[in-house]
């Protein structure tokens, strides 16, 4: 089928046939406001589309961006166990890669947790980058504000530290601190078709890529293991979803945690 072969092509996504017919179920309203008369007309129309507003909007239909603040909590405690020896062995600098960063929650989750566990006596130079295919998502996530309910599993010392109570389009609720913004730069990033050559002046101690892989083949996962191999500094981690695991891909990673990698 031609919409799922532009999908994989474009956005990395393999989706077998029950799932085409899932997302063309999404895609009828669309099909319709456009005035278009078939999904071959829809596809035509994607071709067509130089600007890639269209593409964006697929996209976003298509990913789940399904996050939460601290999700995954044996992976913070992990984190927070082996912070000191991470930060003595980079010398009090570490760069983050939030790679799958959806609405904003892990990128800022990840900022509040370096604010809170990195010892007080001497300052460090921590920075995040949080990309996503989105730019729907990143423009929620860069502007940082989430309704109480998203915000239930922020603790109530963080958000009176890292938060402001607000009002923003008729809706209370909280938006991220300036200082703590300033910890994170966000970039639209395609992780399949992007330009790795983007990196080339740049390694992590730290990749979040969670609940991600689990939407590509396994010549795709393969390959972004690869990647994330080679973007990592020397005993560097990887952590992936609950629900992922690298087994066969581990390519130099050797288990540490559940679902959590380290490069040796």
């Amino acid at each position: 089928m031609l919409l799922q072969a532009f999908i994989y092509e474009h956005i990395g996504i393999s989706l077998g046939d029950h799932k085409i017919y899932l997302v063309q179920a999404r895609l009828a309203k669309r099909v319709k406001h456009l005035g278009l008369e078939s999904f071959g007309a829809y596809y035509d129309f994607l071709v067509a589309d130089k600007q890639g507003g269209e593409l964006e909007y697929l996209s976003s239909l298509i990913s789940t961006n399904v996050t939460s603040f601290f999700r995954e909590e044996k992976q913070w405690e992990f984190l927070k166990a082996h912070l000191p020896s991470l930060l003595a062995k980079r010398g009090g600098k570490l760069r983050i890669w939030s790679a799958a960063c959806s609405s904003g929650e892990e990128p800022y989750s990840l900022a509040m947790f370096f604010k809170e566990h990195a010892p007080r006596d001497k300052t460090y130079d921590i920075k995040i980058l949080a990309t996503d295919v989105s730019a729907k998502v990143l423009k929620m996530a860069m502007k940082g504000f989430y309704l109480p309910k998203v915000c239930s599993t922020v603790p109530s010392n963080y958000l009176h530290t890292y938060f402001s109570c607000v009002e923003h389009e008729g809706q209370r609720g909280y938006a991220v601190n300036e200082n703590l913004k300033k910890m994170v730069l966000f970039r639209e990033f395609n992780l399949v078709t992007g330009n790795y050559a983007l990196f080339e002046q740049t390694s992590f101690d730290i990749i979040f890529c969670r609940n991600v892989m689990i939407y590509f083949d396994k010549p795709t996962q393969n390959s972004l293991v690869e990647k994330f191999y080679a973007l990592l500094n020397k005993e560097g981690y990887l952590f992936i979803g609950s629900s992922e695991a690298l087994t066969d891909m581990k390519k130099g990673f050797q288990s540490r945690s559940a679902s959590i990698y380290q490069k040796v």
